[in-house]
Formats: structure tokens, sequence, C-alpha cells
């Protein structure tokens, strides 16, 4: 395929997966089903640990649908109050409760002839779980305080975290209401199983924050990145976003420092991590040190990037045997194993 070819097929897979990244083979197989189910009106359970991107394949099924261009509306359930989530879901009447002193549309109402997101759908409280069942079934819908009823014509995306079988089995979820979301499931992996993708997503992020902050990243050491390959992301593509903003603010001289944390005590090593957790830990601090200019203390030294105090770095220093060679005045210069302690 010609670099032109290649940049057009580019582009319109960022049109097509709303700026998801990477090509792993995990990812492409969820980027395979979206596309199956996409051109159909069915309902969507995206499922997956917290942070793996599920609104993403929400937003890339509607994108790819008949739907796309008309309204994208989403709704975290776990983030509204009890007593407001069925005002949320359905709307409401002027006068219908204590407080409403206004007619207020429903988040069903809003994405009507488009998509509705309920992130955290295993967050629905039972009480309200028939009522969005019948809008499922049935299309329709009274607002609170009124008897008429609202026909509407909306696909519905859902997505959790939780186990729905599990919690059908303990009662705490309707199971004719999973049987009605879990139409079409979609898994997203979690970033530990699609390595492949961490550098893509690392240089990706390092560009967005570094545009955002007028600051400019020309280095990422391998040292840096194979930490970020290796590390095992339980916060998943979340926290390597947080984690590469933090950097990035942190970063001097056009260098990425690592912002992972040293492992303490008996921490489990990164698991993909060929070397051991000593020879990780003084390669870390070795290329920190450097990147620091030789500075261990101070708001620009070794200690700050690694977000440890410098009496704790000193220490782990000592422990590792990395010293300053002998008759070596430079305090940037350093090494391994040589004779001369800090």
């Amino acid at each position: 395929m010609s670099e032109r070819l290649r940049s057009v097929a580019h582009d319109d897979r960022d049109r097509q997966f709303n700026h998801i990244v990477g090509d792993s083979p995990a990812l492409e197989s969820v980027l395979a089903e979206v596309q199956r189910v996409a051109p159909t009106h069915s309902t969507v359970l995206v499922l997956g640990e917290t942070g793996t991107g599920k609104e993403l394949i929400a937003h890339a099924v509607h994108n790819l649908s008949p739907r796309c261009g008309r309204p994208f509306v989403k709704l975290n359930c776990a983030s509204i109050p009890f007593d407001l989530l069925e005002s949320e879901l359905f709307g409401h009447e002027k006068g219908a409760f204590t407080g409403a002193v206004a007619q207020k549309v429903g988040r069903f109402e809003m994405a009507d002839t488009g998509t509705l997101f309920l992130d955290e759908i295993g967050d629905l409280p039972l009480a309200i779980q028939p009522k969005l069942l019948r809008v499922l079934q049935e299309q329709e819908f009274e607002r609170l305080g009124s008897g008429r009823t609202h026909q509407i014509n909306v696909r519905l995306v859902a997505a959790t975290h939780r186990d729905l079988d599990d919690m059908v089995a303990r009662n705490e979820f309707r199971s004719d209401l999973y049987y009605r979301l879990n139409v079409f499931p979609i898994l997203v992996p979690p970033l530990r199983s699609r390595r492949e993708d961490i550098q893509q997503l690392v240089s990706h992020f390092v560009e967005v924050f570094a545009r955002r902050m007028g600051k400019h990243i020309e280095q990422i050491s391998q040292t840096t990145m194979n930490a970020f390959i290796s590390y095992d992301w339980p916060g998943n593509v979340r926290e390597l976003q947080n984690l590469i903003e933090r950097a990035v603010i942190r970063s001097d001289n056009g260098v990425l420092p690592n912002p992972l944390p040293i492992p303490q005590g008996n921490t489990k090593p990164w698991v993909a991590s060929p070397s051991t957790l000593r020879e990780y830990e003084a390669a870390l601090i070795l290329e920190t040190i450097r990147a620091a200019g030789g500075m261990i203390g101070g708001p620009q030294g070794a200690a700050a990037r690694l977000g440890l105090k410098r009496t704790t770095l000193v220490s782990k220093m000592k422990r590792l045997g990395i010293y300053r060679p002998r008759g070596q005045r430079l305090i940037g210069e350093f090494n391994e194993g040589s004779e001369l302690p800090l």
C-alpha cells in the first residue's frame, strides 16, 4: 500500500473509531465486532474492566451506524442519586415532586432517533429496571407526573465492569433485563492483554498533552518505554493516560520522565519484564538521574521525578549499589557497582 493510501486508510479509521489507538489482534477483534453490529439497530452490551475505553467503543458503534449524525446521549448510572435517576432517564412534569419547578426532558427523549449510552448499567437500581425494560421492549415511556405516553426510536448501548451473570444469580439484577441488554456483547480487553498497543498509546498521549501544555517532548528513553510496556496497568488505558499527563508536566529538556512508581518491598515486579526487580529498579534510577542532569534532590531532581523523598532514593541507591565513580566530582556521573558510595 502506498504512503498516500495508507494515510487515507488511517484517516478513515480515525473517523470511524473515534481515535481508538492500537492495532493489536485483541483490539482488532473488538473493532471487527463493532463493524459487524453497528449497521443494525440491536442493543449492544460493552463489557470490560474500568478504564478500558468502553465509552469509545459505544461512540464507535454510533459513528458506524445509520444513526451517525443523530444525537449521542450518555448517562452514567452510578453518578446519579437514586431519587433523581428516574427523572434523568425519563424526564418529569412541573410539580411532579418537590423541587420539580419546571418540565424536564429525560435522556431517552433527548436521544430520540439516535443512541443512548448507559454507562455502569450494573449500578442501575432494581426499582428502575422494570421501567427500563419496558422502554427497550415497547419503545415508549411516560415522564414522571404525566399520564401521556411518548413514543421514541432509540438505540441503547450499555456498559459495565460488573459481572452481570453473577448479579442475576444473586438477584441483584433482573434476568429479563439482562437478557434484553445482552443481545450483542462486546468484551473490551484490558491493556495488559494488548501490550502491542502501549507504545502507540504512549506516543499518542504524549503528543496530546505536550500540545495542550505547549511543551516539546523529543525523547522517550527505551528504558522508560520498556517500563510502560511491561507494567500490569490495573487501571488500564485511563491509568496510562493520567500517568503520561503527569510525566509531561514534569518533563524537562525534551525528555519524558518515567512516571511509574518504583516497586516497594515485596511488590510483584511487572510480570512481562524479563529482568529481575533489582535490575529494573537500578536501571530506572540510573536513567532518571541522568535525565535530571545528576541532581538527586530539588524540585527537578531524580527523587522528585520518581515521586520519592531524597532520603528514600539515596537509601535505595545504596542498597542497589549505585555509586559515584572514585575520583569523579561531577554528581551526574553514576554507575552501578562502583566502589565509592554516595
